[in-house]
Order: C-alpha cells, then structure tokens, then sequence
C-alpha cells in the first residue's frame, strides 16, 4: 500500500462543468433518432434543471428526444412531472419511442466520437474546469496529497478532456472500471484513501454504507449539480464542501 494519500473526485460537476457537451451532444443524438425533429441550440432551462436526477448518458439523449416532440422549451410543469417520478418517465419514454438504453447510449458515444475526430479543440473547449480547480488540485501535490478521479464517464474521454487542461490525476477510473464504491474499495487496497468528492449525494450515502468504506470521509460539492434539497440533512460522514472550504488546506476541511 502506498503511504502518501489520495483524494478521489467525481468529474463531471466537480472538477469540471460540461453542461455545454451535454446539450450539444444529446441534442445531436436526438436529432439522428427522430429525422426532422426541432430542437434548440442554447442549453434549454429544463435540461438544466433535469441535470441532476441524470445518472447514464443516454438518459440525456431521451431527455431531449422528449423536448423535440412538443417543438418549443418544456413548460416547467412538464419538467416537474419529469422529476415527480424519474424513474417512471425514463421508463415510459423509451417504451413509447421503442428505444433501449444501450441504443441510446451508444449514439450518444458515437456522436462524440465523430465529434473528436471532426474537432478536436471544439469539442474540448466545451468542458471547463470550475473556477481555482486547477490551481488547487496543484497545491494538493504540495500538501504531499495524491489525487485521482472516478467518473462515470468513459476512461478515454475522460483522459482526453484532463489531457487538454494540463491535469494528470495519479489515477484514473471510468465506468469501464464498475461502480463507485466497488473501484474504491479496490483502491482502499493499495492507497491510503482520504476521501472522496462527488456531487450525486445517492452516491456518498451508498458508499458510505458500502462495507469496509463505512469511515471513509465524503464531501458533496455544492456548486455541482445538485437537487433543491441535497444539501439538507446530510448523513454522518457526509459532508457539504464549499468553493471556500476547497480553497483551505485538506485538513481544514471538516
């Protein structure tokens, strides 16, 4: 086992806000299922706040396969009907248009596929860091603290976006790697692990009830894409991490 420590982040609204991908790419896979579909280039308010009930890609891509068919931005009741019971409307929508996860998440990874290969910089350029993230996970370094990053997104994307922002975790896991608490219990094997920075707050509770990880300290991010009410009423070892906490030394940060 390793005797310097390391800190686990999420990506995606952690370390980095992709929103503009997000809308870009599923609005672009949307539009190659349903042919003549008309959906809005700017990010549509209720994309946004959909965002954090959204835990696979290719719920992106139905989202906004959803919004083509009434050709004009969902009333909020609509999305509030949507977030009443996500699970259900998942489900519905990909019975209605006949579609499987694995199809939708496939176009998705295709259109981003093409999108790298077509432009490169383009497509980077619409992921940007959070604010002082980059500087601080520098200090980190200097505080003798390894970092890495455990992502739902794929390896090879992943690596390609960190790439571009001259970020190099000391280790790397995409979905390819399995569920969370799953790769970090496998890295509690060989780091010392300090703890770990996600903003899906269903994700700390799980890990936190995952054995052999019931001590291992989590921060929910608050400036990532978080339900009304994820911040209330945190669980024990729960903690919410704000940009000024962050910005402290890690041992200052309970």
């Amino acid at each position: 086992m390793s005797s310097r420590g390391l800190l686990v982040f999420d990506f995606d609204g952690v370390l980095v806000d992709g929103m503009e991908e997000y809308w870009w790419s599923a609005r672009r896979a949307a539009l190659s299922l349903c042919p003549g579909a008309v959906l809005p280039e700017t990010i549509p308010d209720g994309f946004r706040a959909l965002r954090p009930w959204i835990h696979h890609g290719w719920e992106m891509v139905l989202i906004a396969s959803v919004f083509s068919e009434s050709h004009r931005a969902p009333m909020q009741a609509d999305v509030d009907w949507m977030i009443h019971d996500y699970s259900a409307f998942c489900s519905e929508g990909l019975t209605r248009f006949g579609w499987t996860p694995s199809l939708l998440q496939e176009r998705l990874e295709q259109v981003r596929r093409e999108a790298v290969l077509a432009d490169r910089p383009g497509w980077l350029a619409m992921h940007r860091p959070y604010p002082g993230v980059r500087e601080r996970l520098a200090s980190l370094v200097e505080e003798g603290v390894s970092w890495a990053v455990l992502t739902t997104k794929g390896k090879a994307f992943t690596a390609e976006l960190l790439a571009s922002m001259d970020l190099t975790p000391a280790r790397l896991d995409g979905r390819e790697s399995g569920p969370k608490p799953e790769v970090l219990r496998s890295l509690s094997r060989d780091w010392r692990l300090l703890g770990f920075v996600e903003d899906r707050r269903a994700t700390l509770e799980t890990v936190r009830r995952t054995a052999g990880l019931e001590g291992l300290p989590c921060w929910l991010a608050s400036w990532g894409y978080l339900k009304p009410d994820d911040p209330a009423a945190l669980p024990d070892g729960v903690a919410l991490l704000s940009p000024e906490c962050f910005a402290r030394p890690l041992a200052n940060w309970n």
